[in-house]
């Protein structure tokens, strides 16, 4: 039960950060709760497997954490590649 709690929470934290960078519209708007959910839900799994107690702070912090983080990563990278490609595109098309 606490992992799909955890997995819930995780995906809510990533659609946060969704609304609070620019550029949002570069990407779907499900693609980072998506992401914060799998991270959160492996990185909760793998932590299980290593040890660690469903009712410890530590898994929880961790899990959220990574979530969040490789969300923010997500929400920052992907729109500078994204325009990056798109200008590749541009010039490969007008070429022709």
């Amino acid at each position: 039960m606490e992992l799909l709690f955890v997995t819930v929470i995780g995906a809510s934290l990533a659609t946060i950060i969704r609304y609070l960078l620019p550029s949002r519209g570069m990407y779907g708007a499900a693609l980072l709760p998506a992401v914060g959910a799998a991270v959160t839900a492996t990185v909760w799994v793998a932590l299980v497997w290593v040890g660690l107690t469903f009712d410890g702070t530590w898994i929880w912090v961790a899990s959220l954490l990574a979530g969040i983080a490789v969300a923010l990563v997500v929400a920052i990278r992907l729109p500078r590649h994204r325009e990056a490609a798109d200008v590749r595109a541009f010039e490969t098309l007008s070429r022709s």
